[in-house]
């Protein structure tokens, strides 16, 4: 089952929900201890961060710590380990990008950039989604 926004925004379903924590591996011991295990674990030099996702049915949790990203470690260091951003996936993710600033939506990236496992991603201001970071995903393809 698909979203629509009008006729330029295709929600697919929730990408994933990240997780900010300042140690991958003591906060991957953790999720373990539920049941879960990683899948996909990497450096993505684009946004500074480690991210390793952890498969919940058709979705993920995202485990994402700071390697040089002064926002994610600043968001750790005030709020400290927790939710951090819900991941959307998109179909067409520049038309998306386009129709969203048209109706008005605050954008953080104009244009999306290669974020973990490839994808393209973008992220919108809080602002204009009742204070919960979103990001736009859109499946690489091969």
């Amino acid at each position: 089952m698909h979203g629509y926004v009008g006729s330029m925004l295709k929600i697919k379903r929730i990408d994933h929900v990240a997780i900010a924590v300042a140690d991958v591996d003591a906060a991957l011991e953790k999720w373990r201890a539920l049941g879960l295990e990683a899948t996909v674990r990497e450096v993505v030099a684009s946004q500074k961060t480690e991210a390793v996702l952890l498969p919940v049915g058709d979705s993920n949790l995202e485990l994402i710590s700071p390697k040089g990203n002064d926002g994610l470690a600043k968001f750790l260091e005030k709020r400290g380990p927790g939710l951090h951003h819900v991941a959307i996936e998109v179909e067409g993710i520049e038309q998306a990008l386009a129709f969203l600033a048209g109706i008005g939506v605050q954008l953080i990236d104009s244009t999306p950039r290669i974020g973990a496992r490839g994808h393209k991603v973008a992220f919108l201001h809080p602002k204009s989604t009742g204070g919960v970071l979103v990001e736009l995903v859109e499946e690489a393809h091969a």
